[in-house]
């Protein structure tokens, strides 16, 4: 049995909780995971138990803004004060009540993307239990004459597998039916993210979020080097049966599946940007669009939780480790 060799199981797998030391994101619980695989992820205990960091076999996977850690007394909920402390990492959660450009809506000044990736979680703990890492994370938004939301997060990797399963569950607490929106904000970057990465959604449909957009409608799955000025460029995609977006660098040999189910995440966005620093590529399954809830709301495609209701959203990561699982991915 492998134990015999090792003094500590964290030899090969586990998980260490570290706090940051300095700058905006002093005092912040990280929680590092690595799964005796290859696969490393970062979970952020007081950003809503987001993944900031993941990579594979050293070769990182997510974008990190040029904001980098940043605490939540940082945080400025006006308008697009959002982009100030987006870290952005592998992965930031987007809701609970407002997703998408900063509007006013049912008598609420919402900001972007909404506030609960902002929101530190009240409880976290790992458990390691039948060869499985779980993180559980409880996190709360809620205030008074307002919603009363709680998610609580699982987030499991088998040992010496590399998959990453998160489970979202949010229940409302409160006695109204609140506006429900949620949203996965992946963030692909470099080295997975460049001009020779190939990008696979098989989507039944894409559809231009705007004008500028439309222009390159035909180069949607194109990457390109970083521009000069480059303006960010969203597509939405609708499936049927089965949601899949998936990525692989032939540079590197590497790759990322995300699997979903769209009857729960109706919604997947592609947020193309590939400027200079902001060289990123988000690939995000939702409940809603990022047009803002007024729009949404105006459509009739708002979606609500009804009091003592609990909805669930699940997403799978499967890490792609050769080029012939590429292409069995994509076949």
């Amino acid at each position: 049995m492998k134990e015999q060799y090792l003094g500590h199981l964290s030899q090969l797998y586990g998980v260490e909780e570290h706090r940051l030391v300095g700058g905006k994101g002093d005092g912040m619980r990280l929680l590092q995971v690595k799964n005796g695989a290859g696969l490393e992820f970062t979970v952020t205990a007081d950003r809503c138990a987001d993944i900031s960091r993941l990579s594979f076999q050293g070769d990182n996977f997510g974008y990190f803004s040029p904001c980098g850690y940043v605490a939540p007394q940082y945080y400025d909920n006006k308008g697009s004060g959002f982009l100030k402390s987006f870290t952005a990492g592998f992965l930031t959660t987007c809701g609970l009540t407002a997703v998408g450009v900063p509007c006013h809506d049912a008598g609420e000044d919402l900001p972007l993307h909404g506030d609960i990736s902002n929101t530190p979680a009240e409880h976290i703990y790992t458990v390691i239990h039948d060869d499985e890492i779980n993180i559980h994370a409880r996190i709360s938004s809620a205030a008074v004459f307002s919603h009363k939301l709680i998610l609580d997060r699982t987030i499991s990797c088998p040992i010496g597998k590399n998959v990453v399963k998160i489970t979202d569950k949010i229940k409302n607490i409160g006695t109204d039916a609140t506006p429900l929106m949620f949203l996965y904000h992946m963030n692909m970057g470099y080295p997975l993210l460049d001009e020779n990465a190939k990008l696979y959604i098989p989507s039944k449909s894409v559809t231009p979020r705007n004008d500028h957009a439309a222009v390159d409608i035909g180069m949607w799955d194109n990457m390109i080097p970083p521009q000069i000025g480059f303006e960010e460029q969203c597509y939405y995609h609708s499936f049927d049966e089965k949601g899949l977006a998936a990525i692989f660098n032939p540079k590197i040999g590497k790759g990322l599946v995300i699997r979903f189910d769209p009857k729960q995440l109706d919604h997947f966005i592609e947020w193309k940007m590939m400027g200079i620093k902001d060289y990123v590529l988000g690939l995000e399954p939702a409940n809603c669009h990022t047009d803002g809830r007024d729009v949404m709301r105006r459509e009739g495609n708002l979606k609500f939780i009804h009091p003592d209701e609990t909805i669930e959203y699940h997403v799978t990561l499967e890490i792609i480790e050769n080029l012939s699982e590429w292409e069995t991915v994509t076949k």
